[in-house]
């Protein structure tokens, strides 16, 4: 009796934080590791468990099975932990979750059981007990679908993660929980947004739906997602979106289209985005942005259109968003004329915009649009393929003038030289005409009057005709 009485008197000696750390480690199973620092937490992985500690700290608040060989859970499979706050079952072989498995874990805010590659089937009553749950991880799991009562009792759930399943459809068990606040269904194989697949998410700010099969999106499909911040439908295989796709979504900050099939921006899409800061249409196939696309996303500052088919890109739709801080055009096809000549400009004023290849017209095929001269007339931009024209048409209109009046020029020495008697011999001395020189001079003859009489039908024809060439056999037939 004596030892047991000063047993107890020690105990009560104790600080409590010091007797919570002797009960967590009295009790800790003989294959985990237990700590205090603020509270208990068990520590387990990677311990090779088969089976399930038969009993665990009941101080716990935190509980790592991870990396293990569970295969199944039992009917209240961990006792009753009241001060439990979190469980991972991360990585084991988990097949079957008996009903009420997790009963006597009432305070649980967070489950995890991700990359259970044997769960394939959810129990309506698999959750049971667990109705201060925030965050629930499925991930990397094998499921095709879950029950549409499943989370009938877990009224408080806020995060639920269900990335890279089976899922065909968003599962409908989530409809009408209004606290929920992030949704993570990536990498599934979700083929339609349906009108009610999301109804009553009203609280929802996060909403993963990329690399799935998404072709279809129903018409008010996001119509009660009104805190909605941050939307992925990137890499689906959606070709085109409903008029008021994103109505009423006034606080999304980010949207992201990549990835899709788009060859047209409607400018119905993002009326209501007045919030939108960052907006992903990169990896598409778009030809077209419809002018007033943009005009009212006015928070703008990120602006993804690289690896689209785009040619031209006016001012009058770009002009809403002028001023934004990030614009990423790479990869397209840019038809380098006068209705990017803005773009240049501003590009040289902002420095923000790089890498902008013209593909057309041919003559600057493979130059940057900042490497480009837009040249005004009269005020008027001028293209750069009517621009090489006009050079050429002048500088080929100056070469034949110039050979003609050096052509007239020898001519008329020549006649000269007939006349006062040199002859053959003075020309054998000059300068040697070229061949055009000396076809004409042969045609045209050695006497002075004809020569008078060719270089006034020459004079005529080039003010009537303008320039011909030289060679032209009806050009020589008519003046000789």
């Amino acid at each position: 009796m004596t030892t047991i009485t000063f047993t107890v008197s020690v105990l009560c000696l104790l600080p409590q934080s010091a007797l919570a750390r002797w009960a967590c480690v009295r009790a800790c199973p003989a294959a985990c590791t237990c700590t205090q620092e603020k509270s208990c937490s068990v520590l387990c992985d990677r311990s090779g468990l088969a089976e399930l500690p038969k009993e665990f700290p009941c101080e716990a608040s935190a509980i790592s099975l991870e990396k293990n060989r569970l295969k199944f859970l039992s009917e209240r499979a961990f006792g009753t932990l009241p001060s439990l706050k979190s469980l991972s079952l991360d990585h084991n072989n988990i097949s079957f979750i008996t009903p009420g498995a997790f009963k006597g874990l009432s305070n649980l805010l967070e489950l995890k059981m991700a990359h259970n590659d044997y769960i394939s089937y959810l129990h309506t009553r698999a959750f049971t007990g667990l109705k201060k749950l925030l965050r629930l991880d499925l991930s990397d799991c094998n499921l095709f679908s879950i029950p549409d009562r499943i989370f009938i009792e877990q009224t408080a759930l806020k995060e639920l993660l269900c990335f890279q399943n089976n899922f065909r459809r968003i599962p409908g068990a989530i409809r009408g929980m209004e606290n929920l606040t992030h949704i993570y269904l990536e990498r599934n194989k979700i083929e339609a947004v349906a009108y009610n697949s999301l109804l009553g998410l009203g609280s929802l700010r996060y909403l993963n739906l990329q690399e799935n099969r998404i072709n279809v999106i129903h018409d008010n499909a996001f119509q009660d997602l009104l805190r909605l911040e941050n939307f992925y439908l990137n890499d689906n295989l959606l070709s085109d979106l409903p008029r008021l796709a994103f109505r009423g979504l006034a606080r999304l900050k980010m949207l992201n289209l990549g990835g899709n099939q788009l060859t047209n921006v409607s400018k119905t899409w993002f009326g209501d985005l007045v919030e939108l800061e960052v907006l992903y249409l990169d990896r598409n196939q778009l030809l077209n942005i419809e002018e007033g696309a943009f005009e009212n996303l006015t928070s703008l500052i990120t602006l993804h259109l690289n690896s689209n088919n785009l040619s031209t890109l006016p001012f009058s739709v770009f002009q809403p968003i002028y001023f934004l801080g990030h614009l990423y055009l790479f990869r397209n096809p840019w038809e380098c004329d006068c209705s990017l000549d803005w773009l240049k400009q501003w590009m040289e004023s902002y420095k923000l915009v790089r890498d902008i290849p013209c593909a057309a017209p041919p003559s600057l095929a493979g130059l940057d649009l900042s490497q480009v001269v837009f040249p005004a007339v009269n005020g008027t931009c001028v293209e750069p393929a009517e621009l090489n024209l006009t050079t050429a048409s002048s500088e080929t209109t100056a070469t034949t003038e110039n050979r003609f009046n050096s052509l007239i020029s020898k001519l008329l020495q020549q006649e000269l030289r007939e006349e006062m008697g040199n002859g053959t011999e003075s020309l054998r001395n000059d300068t040697l005409l070229d061949s055009e020189e000396a076809q004409l001079a042969a045609g045209v003859g050695g006497r002075w009057t004809q020569s008078v009489q060719s270089l006034l039908c020459f004079t005529l024809t080039w003010l009537l005709f303008g320039p011909l060439h030289l060679s032209d056999a009806g050009f020589w037939l008519y003046c000789t």
